[in-house]
């Protein structure tokens, strides 16, 4: 009659031999492909890649730093201002719903959370977020390539769902040193 562990013995032995057995097919198989971030669509921001001087109405706004990540699966901004604020954004586009999100967080606790599409050398994000008293704020924001290298942005908010807009921000990007 068999012991117990002869019969451990030869589960374990079998258990080894399918195994080996699997991987043997899954390497004839290789490795399974993982997504990647090379179509286009993940390249529509790339004109904002780069170290910026950024101006407003002419007048010296801050200084931004943008990089693309991740495999070139998220664009990472990091900007500085004038008046030493600071935040920092994470920029990518989701295969899932084809569009581009923008998550902001600065140094003052500020948080917005954006989505949008890009169209015509425009990438435009809209979102919505709530003031400290209470109302809702919509929030415009959008990237566009100049022909000169040069990129606009304008932050534009509505505080009344967006019959009407103001200006937030309208910065000019040079890029530093050129």
């Amino acid at each position: 009659m068999p012991s117990c562990r002869d019969a451990v013995g030869r589960r374990t032995l079998t258990i080894l031999i399918v195994g080996l057995a699997g991987a043997g097919t899954l390497t004839a198989q290789g490795p399974a492909q993982r997504p990647t971030c090379d179509a286009a669509e993940y390249r529509q921001l790339d004109f904002w890649v780069g170290d910026w001087d950024v101006t407003t109405h002419g007048q010296p706004a801050g200084k931004n730093l943008v990089t693309r990540e991740e495999d070139g699966c998220l664009v990472h901004e990091h900007w500085t201002g004038a008046g030493g604020d600071t935040g920092q954004s994470f920029n990518f586009y989701d295969r899932g719903d084809r569009k581009w999100h923008q998550v902001w967080v600065s140094n003052s606790g500020k948080v917005l959370d954006l989505a949008g599409t890009y169209a015509d050398g425009t990438l435009t994000y809209r979102g919505r977020n709530r003031r400290p008293d209470g109302r809702m704020l919509e929030h415009r924001l959008s990237f566009h390539a100049n022909p000169d290298g040069t990129v606009r942005q304008l932050w534009q908010t509505s505080a009344d769902g967006g019959a009407t807009w103001k200006e937030s921000f309208d910065g000019l990007y040079r890029k530093r040193g050129g």
